[in-house]
């Protein structure tokens, strides 16, 4: 449908709690046409995620999924899922830290310890069921979306604050893969 603006850090909305999508909206045409919006803006931004209220709207609905992105050179696969009203349960205590980086926070990343794994539970756009258990990346992209819904970014989660810096002089201090 459309490729909408991001909203960038600082814009109050991004630090709102997004409301849950009510049973009766979920294949409305206006459901369905915010979907295609953040399908067409996470692949013309080179995104593995976007998040609703990044775009504006502040509904829990999230989208996610990579082949190949080059801001994640070497990120494997993650099938396209959109998630409505997502819920994420961590499976075991483990946590790894990852370098992340955001649509809505263009030109740094940061490392942002996360989940290791998770089962991840919310609807699709025809009201059925999208339940999954994952690991690694595709867990830290599902949880970085899923923050977004309540008002957080990955700088509020950078651990150690020190790890936090912008990509260009990240890759040339060979901290981060250069994006190909």
């Amino acid at each position: 449908m459309a490729i909408r603006p991001v909203l960038r850090l600082g814009d109050p909305r991004l630090r709102q709690q997004a409301a849950a999508v009510p049973p009766g909206a979920f294949s409305s045409p206006e459901m369905e046409a915010l979907v295609t919006d953040l399908r067409d803006t996470m692949a013309a931004r080179d995104g593995a995620g976007l998040a609703a209220p990044q775009i504006g709207v502040a509904l829990r609905v999230v989208i996610f999924g990579i082949t190949h992105n080059r801001r994640y050179p070497e990120a494997p696969p993650i099938p396209e899922t959109l998630l409505i009203n997502p819920q994420i349960t961590p499976l075991g205590e483990e946590r790894g830290s990852g370098w992340e980086g955001c649509l809505s926070v263009p030109g740094l990343r940061g490392a942002v310890p996360r989940w290791s794994r998770i089962r991840y539970a919310g609807l699709d756009l025809a009201g059925a069921a999208v339940v999954r258990e994952v690991e690694g990346f595709h867990a830290r992209v599902v949880q970085h979306e899923c923050d977004h819904l309540d008002g957080v970014l990955f700088p509020d989660r950078v651990e150690p604050r020190s790890a936090l810096g912008f990509t260009e002089e990240l890759v040339g201090a060979g901290v981060l893969p250069q994006a190909g």
